[in-house]
């Protein structure tokens, strides 16, 4: 699904926990490291898009996570035209994401990221909360800012 401006809607998760750390991912053949995220359907909110990303990339379930908050509205990213796809209609140029901060409740064992088959990711790690600004691929810096700093004050003291 594609808005009228080209982007397509997505959420963004940032899971925590208690020590203030946060979930990192390493993406399958890519190398690039990343919160989850994914785009959302017709049919769904953004909270039940969240909890559908979360259990096909991390294995996790609503009763392993509590929500702690999410950020208003969209943020938009555009893509590096290298990553347009110009052969397909409509044209996605980027993706307008709600973010959702989750505190981890169960355990790390619970994390299974090829619970639903094809996983996305191939490798994990837990880094400090503001780590993936510097570390995440260029285009996407400015919305994980904008996540990052709208919810840290929701994070765990």
């Amino acid at each position: 699904m594609i808005d009228p401006d080209g982007y397509r809607p997505n959420v963004g998760i940032i899971l925590c926990r208690e020590d203030r750390s946060v979930f990192w991912a390493r993406r399958v053949h890519d190398r690039g490291w990343q919160f989850p995220q994914g785009g959302i359907n017709s049919d769904e909110t953004p909270l039940e898009a969240m909890y559908r990303e979360l259990r096909e990339e991390t294995g996790l379930h609503p009763q392993h996570v509590n929500v702690l908050g999410a950020t208003p509205g969209w943020l938009r990213y555009r893509l590096p035209k290298r990553y347009l796809r110009m052969h397909q209609k409509p044209l996605c140029i980027g993706q307008k994401q709600v973010w959702f901060l989750l505190h981890l409740k169960g355990t790390e064992s619970d994390i299974c990221l090829n619970a639903e088959g094809k996983p996305e990711f191939d490798d994990f790690r837990w880094v400090d909360f503001w780590y993936p600004l510097d570390n995440v691929i260029a285009f996407k810096r400015d919305v994980y800012r904008k996540a990052l700093n709208h919810l840290a004050q929701l994070m765990p003291a």
